[in-house]
């Protein structure tokens, strides 16, 4: 069974094992919109955390856009899990913290109205985190 067919399972477990797996190849261009549907899984919301902490684990742009474009048109329910993955990821590295804030300044001027939207409500998130460690 591939990652897009276990994507599509009844269950959510193997829904989310599929995000989390799925994430590690959002640089991928056939891998963005499954892993969006993922992100706003209709069935549970615990695929949506899954997936989101995936793709934010990355820590890198393409994982990011893919958050960015799910939090663009999420409602409101998703967007708070969305928010709760993006608190566990960043709220222990400041250093993890202050790229993800640069990264999402640069993807806030995307030409994707989607992903610039996204990238403004994401920077939003980041910047009320206060992370546990920071540099010496």
């Amino acid at each position: 069974m591939t990652l897009g067919e276990l994507g599509r399972s009844d269950d959510w477990r193997d829904r989310a094992d599929a995000g989390h797996s799925l994430a590690g190849f959002a640089e991928m261009p056939e891998a963005v919109e499954p892993l969006l549907g993922l992100v706003l899984d209709p069935g549970d919301t615990f695929v949506t955390r899954r997936t989101a902490e995936g793709l934010l684990r990355r820590k890198d742009r393409a994982g990011l856009t893919v958050v960015a474009s799910a939090l663009a048109i999420a409602n409101d329910n998703h967007a708070d899990y969305i928010h709760t993955a993006i608190f566990d990821v960043f709220s222990i590295f400041s250093d993890d913290l202050d790229e993800a804030l640069r990264l999402c300044d640069e993807m806030s001027g995307d030409t994707d109205e989607r992903v610039a939207r996204g990238a403004r409500r994401l920077h939003e998130s980041l910047a009320e985190i206060d992370p546990v460690l920071r540099p010496a």
